[in-house]
């Protein structure tokens, strides 16, 4: 996942309820056989964006446990570099918006506490994790 940024502005993503995971979020998506994470968030950029980014920098991870016990990881990234023409796709809808608006927009799940970890430089990672199945997510801003 990547924000990319100019001054207050931020580029976000209204991603299509037919993707699933809908609401706005910031573009990204899954490493190719064969990339780098960072060649993977270049190239997501450009599919979902149509701007060719440059020295995107990683500024954190959030993961989680799947159901089958596995680890998901997300790593996030940010850049203000970037050239190209902003053109939506499939994924959703891309536009500019302010910093300031973001918590006022339909968000995807979880999009509030990432955005800590892109905006306050004291954070890292964000975790989400149960001690038991039974309790309730438990959210770790580290």
């Amino acid at each position: 996942m990547c924000m990319v940024y100019e001054g207050s502005q931020v580029l976000v993503q209204r991603r299509s309820p037919q993707k699933g995971w809908p609401g706005v979020t910031f573009p990204g998506g899954h490493v190719e056989p064969g990339e780098s994470v960072t060649q993977s968030v270049i190239r997501e950029v450009w599919e979902e964006t149509g701007l060719a980014i440059t020295h995107p920098r990683l500024c954190g991870i959030k993961d989680w446990i799947e159901d089958d016990g596995s680890r998901y990881i997300v790593f996030l990234y940010k850049c203000n570099t970037f050239s190209g023409e902003l053109r939506s796709s499939e994924e959703g809808e891309v536009f500019w918006a302010n910093r300031a608006d973001l918590p006022s927009m339909n968000l995807s799940s979880g999009m509030e506490e990432t955005f800590r970890v892109f905006f306050e430089e004291d954070i890292s990672e964000l975790s989400y994790y149960r001690e038991d199945p039974a309790q309730d997510l438990q959210i770790v801003l580290e």
